[in-house]
């Protein structure tokens, strides 16, 4: 992936998001890893962080969560608890590689992205909350491997900044994804018109969504509208149990939201007006202009005796008008397609 291109993504990429669905299991971890190669994701996503590297330990009220799925929890028991350990990083990347899907991490600190360089990560994510943290967009981008930055939370002016930031700091490729920063999100917490906005500003950078919605409505919009890359989090067929699970692909359904990707951008066609195939060959079915009774030889044609009809194996009904009053220049039998060679000019 050391000249991976993001415009040079043609069909949509499902990139499947592990993150605290492994339950603190490395082992499940690499069952999630498996479930995304098996059903078709195009990447896996890890998280590279502790609780160390995102917050401090604190009850103080605004270490608290107040709201959502994860209402109760302070800050640092939720990354406690949903973390996927720095000590699990190397043996994750190398299942991946040797069962055969290509793995990256979002890393929340430079302590992260320093392992992950160790490691070899070949591609970084910044997380919607991390995308103002421009000491570290600098630390990411110094790499020079590709980057995706998720907007969540984002203005434009903010969005700017940070592309601004990567680009002067050795980013050449950057992908923007699209993200309700909702867990889960709501339909009507969504402007889909955000991605044809980013499309039209940032015309440097591949765009996508990051997808944290209950059902497929929303990334098949996304893909419509221009979307080349989806990120959505995963769990096992039967897991019950998961941080993230209200918001997960589980199981068989990763594939499922893969094919549903392929056709929805498969149904998009080509840049020009273009009809398949399969369409034209109904155009049989079109009207024509036949003989509704017998016309005899100089007979003149009227409105009597011919119609627009389907078949369209006749002259076409444009040239109704025109034969309308002239003469037939042989005998027409009823029920006859109409031929230019039959009209006397």
């Amino acid at each position: 992936m050391k000249n991976f291109k993001f415009s040079k993504i043609k069909k949509p990429i499902l990139i499947a998001e592990i993150s605290a669905n492994h339950n603190g299991s490395i082992s499940h971890a690499k069952k999630l890893i498996r479930a995304a190669k098996l059903n078709n994701a195009d990447f896996v996503k890890l998280q590279t962080y502790e609780a160390k590297n995102m917050t401090i330990k604190s009850s103080r009220k605004e270490f608290i969560i107040k709201e959502g799925i994860w209402k109760g929890y302070t800050l640092w028991d939720l990354y406690k608890k949903g973390c996927t350990p720095l000590s699990w990083q190397k043996e994750l990347f190398l299942y991946s590689k040797k069962i055969g899907i290509k793995c990256l991490s979002s890393p929340f600190d430079e302590e992260c992205v320093n392992l992950l360089e160790k490691i070899g990560c070949p591609m970084y994510k910044i997380a919607s909350f991390e995308m103002t943290d421009i000491p570290l967009v600098k630390r990411i981008s110094q790499t020079k491997k590709p980057i995706i930055i998720s907007t969540g939370l984002s203005n434009i002016n903010e969005i700017e900044k940070t592309i601004n930031v990567a680009k002067k700091n050795g980013a050449r490729e950057i992908a923007l994804l699209y993200c309700v920063s909702s867990y889960p999100a709501k339909i009507s917490d969504f402007n889909l018109n955000n991605i044809k906005i980013l499309k039209k500003k940032f015309k440097s950078c591949t765009i996508g969504l990051s997808d944290h919605s209950l059902n497929n409505d929303v990334a098949k919009i996304a893909i419509s509208l221009g979307a080349k890359i989806i990120e959505k989090h995963i769990a096992l067929e039967k897991q019950k149990k998961g941080l993230d699970i209200d918001f997960s692909l589980k199981g068989k359904k990763i594939k499922t939201f893969k094919q549903m990707m392929d056709s929805t951008y498969n149904a998009l066609g080509k840049n020009i007006f273009y009809r398949r195939k399969i369409e034209t060959k109904n155009k049989i079915y079109r009207r024509s202009i036949y003989s509704i009774k017998n016309i005899n030889k100089n007979e003149i044609f009227t409105t009597k005796n011919i119609k627009r009809i389907r078949p369209s194996l006749g002259l076409s009904p444009e040239k109704f008008e025109f034969i309308i009053g002239r003469k037939a220049k042989r005998k027409i039998s009823e029920g006859m397609p109409i031929k230019m060679s039959y009209i006397k000019i």
